[in-house]
């Protein structure tokens, strides 16, 4: 356990009691008041500021200034508090005199933090008029009588020359202030903490990304998806496999927190259906609220690209569209704006900034792949997004510093989505049939057509040969650090009853090895079959 203790200077309305809820709302630290230990002491004290300032002085004359000190220590020995936190702040609000900061400091030693908040006497008289017109209630009629009236609160601003830090707020306002205390503090993390690892997918999707991330959640402390509805990340279940579309793949395997991401395109009933069928409620999901949603209207107008490119028609495109186009309108369709998603809404970069700052292990699962890039694909025949790691990042609002590793997962046959008409879901190089598939693997053709269907569309996918110019412009773009191998066992159905990377066949191994020397990254996990104990693990972190 960390333990920091915060005390804050500065004259009355400086800003001392809305910083510390501040960081007791934001950052969960403990607020020590004052007020309240005095009234603790003085049980039969009024809540008036003048008697307050009197008790105070009264305290520091009979224990020397010691008494917030004891007060701390009796606190923090106390079984008042949650110690399962890595990181306690306890925060006194108003500290007043040099002898109550040297004796926390000597109690507490390095541990101790001082801030001191200041402002002109024109704006910090200005502000106890707006307070004294919300409430009279315990205050004095004048900022002016209280300056004159206690010789503590005359000589408070003294205490700026012994403070860690001094911080002036006249030009700023609450949530200024807040953030420039927790920089200080270093709440927020350090910025060369490298936390996220990023799954996204080398080809043109349904790469089994889905099973890959299932197998890597558990070491995870946060899992946050983007894209859309339109990619179904399937993962293994008994009897049945569940796809996801909206939730991250990891959802049923561990206990991680759930985020999708500002620049996500969402389907409510979808999301609410997988998040009732997964037993996930609103303490451990979070939806930015300016992810978008998907209408009525969205979809059908996107019929007409199921014919044309072979898209699944879930209306992502025209909702990423109607984020650009709409922004003059006065009505917008965020998950803010929805009735049905607002006890899940809550800002993801609050949620990021505080697994940052508790060096939490986060999992960015992309969708998609690298070939269906609206940037960087086979264009017309792509989707409404940047599908690469740059694109993932952006959606999610995590910067590239924060990247530890990036997977890339690459099938041993590359598919594309089919379409009404023959070849119109865009190029696939060395095109095979399921049946030449079957003959080369020793699967039977039928199985492979059973499972060889969208996730989302339900259509028979395409098939080709390994695309290797593909697979470097992919590793190009991604700067991978590993390659995750799958559906090894198209390669062959014996792969299928290996464990271990020496057991899959001498061909199987060769094509891996090249696959390392095209991506410049080791191939760190291989997909033997669909199945929880398929996965063979060669990473070394």
């Amino acid at each position: 356990m960390q333990l920091q203790i915060v005390l804050f200077s500065g004259a009355v309305t400086a800003g001392k009691s809305t910083v510390c809820e501040g960081l007791a709302r934001r950052f969960g630290a403990k607020i020590l008041k004052t007020k309240d230990i005095i009234q603790a002491k003085f049980p039969n004290a009024q809540s008036e500021r003048r008697e307050l300032q009197h008790l105070g002085d009264q305290l520091d004359a009979k224990t020397k200034g010691l008494w917030i000190r004891d007060e701390l220590l009796r606190y923090t020995n106390s079984h008042d508090i949650e110690w399962s936190t890595e990181r306690l702040v306890v925060v006194v609000d108003s500290v007043r005199r040099r002898e109550q900061i040297d004796g926390v400091r000597r109690a507490y030693g390095p541990r101790v933090f001082h801030i001191h908040l200041t402002a002109s006497e024109g704006e910090l008289a200005r502000r106890y008029s707006h307070r004294t017109k919300k409430s009279l209630d315990g205050e004095l009629s004048s900022y002016s009588f209280v300056r004159k009236g206690s010789p503590t609160e005359r000589q408070v601003n003294t205490l700026e020359q012994i403070a860690d830090v001094v911080i002036e707020t006249d030009r700023c306002d609450k949530h200024d202030v807040l953030i420039r205390v927790a920089s200080h503090l270093g709440l927020y993390g350090r910025e060369e903490d490298q936390l996220v690892d990023v799954v996204v997918g080398g080809q043109f999707g349904s790469e089994g990304k889905g099973h890959i991330c299932s197998y890597l959640a558990p070491e995870y402390d946060v899992l946050i998806r983007v894209g859309g509805p339109n990619a179904g990340h399937k993962v293994f279940q008994d009897p049945e496999p569940y796809t996801h579309r909206q939730l991250p793949s990891g959802t049923l395997f561990s206990n991680a927190k759930l985020l999708i991401g500002p620049g996500a395109v969402i389907n409510v009933d979808t999301l609410l259906k997988e998040a009732a069928d997964c037993d996930v409620d609103a303490t451990r999901l979070s939806i930015d609220p300016q992810a978008m949603i998907i209408t009525d209207e969205d979809r059908e107008n996107e019929a007409v690209l199921v014919e044309s490119i072979g898209s699944t028609g879930q209306g992502v495109g025209y909702a990423t569209s109607r984020r650009i186009l709409g922004r003059s309108e006065r009505v917008h369709t965020l998950a803010r704006d929805t009735a049905a998603l607002s006890q899940f809404c809550r800002p993801i970069g609050e949620e990021l900034e505080e697994a940052y700052a508790k060096r939490r292990r986060i999992l960015l699962e992309g969708t998609q792949g690298a070939g269906l890039s609206i940037y960087h694909g086979t264009y017309p025949y792509v989707t409404s997004r940047d599908t690469t790691v740059a694109g993932c990042l952006a959606e999610a609002g995590i910067p590239p510093i924060r990247v530890r590793r990036v997977v890339m997962v690459c099938r041993s046959y590359v598919i594309r989505v089919q379409s009404p008409t023959e070849g119109s879901s865009g190029p696939i190089k060395g095109e095979l049939s399921w049946r030449e598939i079957s003959k080369r693997s020793g699967i039977p053709a039928k199985e492979l057509k059973t499972v060889e269907l969208g996730s989302v569309s339900k259509k028979q996918r395409r098939v080709g040969e390994f695309d290797w110019v593909l697979l470097k412009k992919a590793a190009s773009l991604n700067a991978p650090t590993d390659i995750a191998l799958t559906f090894a066992d198209y390669i062959d159905i014996r792969n299928s009853q290996a464990s271990r990377f020496e057991q899959l066949t001498g061909s199987t191994i060769r094509f891996a090895e090249e696959i390392e020397k095209v991506a410049s990254a080791p191939v760190s996990l291989v997909s033997t079959r669909f199945h929880w104990r398929s996965i063979i693990d060669r990473r070394a972190w």
